[in-house]
């Protein structure tokens, strides 16, 4: 647990409620589909030993591609595919809930995708899909991005109920738009699963993880991609698992790995009742 643990308005292991083991996988992917879905559920059996009941993977932990367009020559149509198979059965195997944090589906347009985060139960049913709907772009010094060439952006906020609480979902770039989560209502747990690069991670990422968990006074769970990848890029990583008070439970810099914490409602609730900021707001948009 962070150092800042000591700045929460009460110690949440006294705190009566149902603790849950949860948890983000961190991963450097590369361009081949079948070795990333082996890595993946090698770290998901980690997370499922450990005891985990709510993994997450992050954003393109299927494709990491040499080049943009490499995500497209892999899309699946909704429903099918090996991506879309390995993540159900993943789920249903472990007796999980599992986020498949960005999978390449098929868009209206032949030659982008839309980048979809996926969810699925216990007995490996797909139960919430989200099309990332801001995308990003960045020119900065050598840095050149621009989402908006393979990818159609998606536009309909996502929420649904769980048992670990309302889920929230976005991806990456989304953190920092935070009118997508006023739009989600009173939510629980967010996942913010992403691929920001190393430039604009040590800026700003967790800075929005953070920001976006305080003012939601929701849990954040933010699986990364970290470290360098085949096809020249490096992403930050810090996966990090954030409370409703801000602190961060728990997270890894760079490489492939496990962040694991424990949710617990009963001190998030008291959280909200200590501070009810979420009923205290007086601006509300359609």
């Amino acid at each position: 647990m962070s150092k800042d643990s000591t700045l929460a308005p009460f110690n949440s292991r006294k705190t009566s409620g149902c603790e849950i083991c949860v948890a983000a996988i961190q991963m450097t992917a590369g361009p081949k589909v079948p070795a990333n879905l082996k890595e993946a559920a090698r770290l998901i059996d980690i997370a499922a030993t450990k005891g985990a009941k709510l993994v997450a993977l992050p954003e393109y932990f299927c494709i990491m591609g040499m080049k943009d367009a490499d995500k497209v020559t892999v899309r699946e149509e909704a429903g099918s595919g090996p991506i879309q198979e390995f993540l159900s059965g993943t789920a249903k195997r472990h007796g999980i809930w599992l986020v498949g944090g960005s999978v390449p589906l098929v868009s209206s347009k032949p030659d982008k995708i839309r980048n979809s985060c996926l969810v699925y139960d216990s007995s490996g049913r797909q139960v919430a899909r989200y099309d990332k709907m801001h995308l990003f772009s960045l020119e900065l010094g050598k840095e050149r991005y621009a989402e908006e060439k393979t990818i159609e952006a998606g536009n309909e906020v996502v929420t649904l109920e769980s048992p670990f609480g309302c889920i929230g979902l976005s991806i990456c770039y989304d953190l920092r738009f935070p009118e997508l989560y006023r739009s989600m209502g009173k939510v629980d747990v967010i996942f913010a699963p992403a691929a920001f690069t190393a430039t604009t991670g040590k800026a700003h990422w967790e800075t929005l993880i953070r920001a976006r968990a305080i003012e939601n006074l929701a849990y954040v769970i933010a699986p990364a991609q970290g470290g360098h990848h085949v096809n020249g890029r490096e992403t930050y990583g810090n996966s990090m698992i954030v409370d409703p008070w801000g602190i961060v439970l728990d997270h890894l810099p760079q490489g492939s790995g496990v962040v694991l914490a424990n949710i617990n409602q009963g001190y998030q609730a008291g959280v909200r009742n200590s501070l009810p900021a979420l009923k205290h707001r007086t601006l509300h948009f359609c």
